[in-house]
């Protein structure tokens, strides 16, 4: 089991920088740190580093390691394991040993109590897969206007994959899952450093947990789950922000009653009324907020970057990805102009209704000067995003229609 110690052997001396192992390595050189608009001290602050077993991601902190994915792996239709964003609230983050691992399915809604290990779990039920978008509700927070607190990330606390493992439901349906059974209680192996620091333990609703594409995922991309994403088990739970995906899972709880923990309230709330939520979470809700829970329609160019250039007469592709809560990418248009003028994107194969769709755009612009480039998706519920930030204190459900500006030479 890795020590405390360990791991800031890990986190400082053992944090590999990538000048440090990849100097020559031009591709690493040119990936941005983030978006210009973040606050200031973020850029500047940030850096390409290595944890084990990952390639040089932006690092935005290491205590806990909160790294964050380099836009350009997204041009890919799935996120390589290795360049998957790395989220933490808690800094003691122990390596687990597959052999010993144990899961305990427990609870006062559930008749018949057990434990699993993961042989008799990767043996005993049917294994699924499902791809699925799994984005940090925070993706996009440094670009809040006014800046709020917590990590500054840009585009890149995000990914895409195909997850394999146990449906939720299957386990429950073991346990014997009561009528009375409200909500679904996840812990998993990290803790603080400090005694007083709360445990991150998370819950959803009973009727969530039963969802068919709501896992206990042991693989990512065909692949054991590296250990920063959650080895050797975590909760999958498709269309919802990635603040119920527990890793390291170690329990699941049913019970009755609202579970009361800070990770649920104050933590990871949105001011109620605001957002066009449709998979509400209501025995966690309150007069004035609610948790947040499904993803809002979002798009994302993967190929250009701010002030690039390209010579007059040269055609240009636009590139990126589209995704959503579950319902589906319908569309997406991109402007060559600014949005005065709109025109429909290709949409590559939909790889199921919780990945990202990837989409693209060629053109070749009529005049030399700066062009500003703009693209928005719409899903098959018709919503689509938007021109303006809908701003919350906790900088959650950015979507505001992306702006890059090129120059044509």
């Amino acid at each position: 089991m890795q020590t405390r110690r360990d791991f800031l052997k890990v986190s400082a001396g053992g944090l590999l920088l990538a000048g440090g192992i990849r100097g020559a390595d031009s591709a690493v050189a040119a990936d941005s740190l983030g978006p210009a608009a973040l606050p200031s001290g973020a850029l500047q602050s940030a850096q390409l580093a290595a944890l084990p077993g990952k390639l040089p991601l932006i690092k935005k902190s290491f205590r806990p390691p909160n790294f964050e994915t380099p836009v350009r792996f997204f041009n890919e239709a799935f996120t390589p394991n290795n360049a998957f964003f790395v989220r933490y609230h808690l800094a003691d983050i122990p390596q687990v040993s597959q052999q010993r691992w144990k899961l305990a399915v427990s609870g006062d809604a559930l008749d018949k109590p057990f434990e699993i290990t993961y042989e008799e779990l990767s043996r005993d039920f049917e294994q699924v897969e499902v791809a699925a978008v799994c984005m940090c509700s925070g993706n996009r927070r440094g670009l809040s206007q006014p800046h709020v607190p917590g990590v500054q990330w840009g585009h890149g606390a995000i990914g895409n994959a195909r997850w394999r493992g146990v449906r939720l439901r299957d386990l429950l349906a073991k346990a014997g899952v009561k009528k009375d059974a409200l909500e679904i209680v996840f812990d998993g192996t990290d803790r603080g450093v400090l005694d007083k620091t709360p445990d991150f333990v998370k819950s959803i609703p009973a009727w969530k947990a039963m969802d068919e594409n709501t896992l206990v995922a042991l693989e990512m991309n065909g692949e054991k789950l590296p250990h920063w994403n959650g080895f050797p088990v975590r909760i999958v739970v498709p269309g919802w922000t990635a603040t119920y995906w527990m890793k390291h899972l170690t329990s699941i709880t049913a019970t009755a009653q609202p579970y009361q923990g800070f990770w649920m309230n104050p933590a990871y709330r949105i001011p109620k009324g605001k957002f066009p939520l449709v998979d509400r979470f209501v025995s966690q809700e309150t007069e004035v907020n609610t948790p947040i829970t499904e993803m809002v329609v979002n798009s994302l160019v993967t190929n250009l970057e701010d002030g690039q250039k390209f010579a007059f007469g040269q055609e240009i592709t636009v590139a990126g990805v589209a995704w959503d809560g579950g319902f589906g990418i319908a569309t997406v248009e991109v402007s060559e102009d600014g949005g005065r003028t709109w025109r429909a994107a290709q949409l590559a194969t939909d790889l199921g209704r919780f990945s990202w769709r990837q989409w693209s755009h060629r053109f070749v612009p009529g005049r030399a000067g700066s062009h500003m480039l703009m693209a928005r998706a719409a899903n098959r519920a018709g919503a689509t995003q938007t021109f303006e930030l809908i701003f919350n204190p906790a900088g959650y459900h950015n979507n505001v229609v992306q702006r890059i500006n090129i120059e044509i030479t």
